[in-house]
């Protein structure tokens, strides 16, 4: 191998590894909603996920894929966070299903968590497994 194809390969390496230590960190964090209008009338959350608020303060919209191991993880959290919180809605929707749901709200991997509010308004998102208190102290009391 000559010295170009070594540069190469270090500098293929080393991009490779900054992308996975970037994707790691950012994984199963919350993020605001980007241009979260608090003030904003009723967006398409309810609506995407196929049913009603019936007096639930946010619903947890989780994006999945049949053969994605960390979805059935984040399913389990947010189904034990619904469980302790009556107040709260899980609906999965599997993208292979879905391809519109996923292209509406601009999801790009699986498992991704959006959860609106019962305006149906987008207030936060979370790419990977939630961390289940967290997503609770970010949730609207009412």
């Amino acid at each position: 191998m000559d010295l170009t194809g070594a540069v190469v390969l270090v500098v293929a390496l080393l991009v490779a590894t900054l992308v996975g230590l970037v994707l790691r960190a950012r994984s199963g964090r919350l993020r605001a909603a980007r241009g979260t209008d608090r003030s904003a009338t009723a967006g398409p959350g309810w609506e995407l996920a196929g049913t009603e608020p019936g007096g639930r303060r946010a619903l947890l919209l989780q994006l999945s894929s049949p053969v994605c191991a960390p979805c059935r993880q984040t399913a389990r959290v947010l189904g034990d966070l619904v469980t302790a919180d009556p107040g709260l809605a899980h609906v999965e929707v599997d993208v292979a299903d879905r391809v519109d749901v996923a292209r509406a709200l601009g999801v790009l991997r699986t498992p991704t968590t959006v959860v609106f509010d019962a305006r149906g308004a987008e207030i936060l998102r979370v790419s990977g497994v939630p961390r289940g208190d967290e997503l609770v102290a970010a949730l609207p009391t009412r």
